[in-house]
């Protein structure tokens, strides 16, 4: 349902919601590092949410990426509008170009309910709250550092 494009923006703004800060930023190769994302991909990435302020960003020596007050009170669907070209919850689960109510797919009574809680969660719970959750469910952002054990 989600693109990798949004896939790897979420991950990349939870993660920086979770270890940054005004005085500990992250490049975006680190960030790719860390989070095992192709680092051209997530470069562009990231500077198309941090035009959006979604994210800010420093320029020159010591710069970075980061998350501050204002960042955490966006919401996943603001990310996810910034990655995507049109409304993903709308699309059909199967890809069909029409899918509704009155000419559903065969699994479109199955997904309807998923999508509208998935997006009301997206659009209501900012990144501060999502990254609460992290810190309190032990949820994974990345499984780099499990592959060393």
């Amino acid at each position: 349902m989600l693109s990798s494009a949004s896939q790897y923006a979420i991950r990349a703004v939870l993660y920086l919601a979770e270890h940054s800060s005004p005085e500990k930023k992250y490049g975006s190769k680190e960030l790719a590092n860390l989070l095992e994302i192709p680092q051209h991909f997530i470069a562009k990435i990231l500077q198309n949410l941090a035009k959006k302020d979604i994210i800010t960003s420093e320029k020159g020596p010591g710069g970075g990426f980061y998350t501050n007050a204002e960042n955490l009170k966006r919401t996943v669907l603001d990310i996810i509008n910034v990655v995507e070209k049109e409304d993903i919850f709308s699309k059909c689960f199967l890809g069909l170009p029409v899918c509704n109510e009155e000419t559903p797919c065969p699994v479109h009574h199955i997904v309807a309910t998923f999508k509208e809680s998935l997006l009301e969660k997206f659009k209501y719970q900012d990144i501060k709250a999502f990254s609460k959750e992290i810190n309190e469910n032990g949820t994974l952002i990345t499984l780099k550092n499990l592959k060393d054990i």
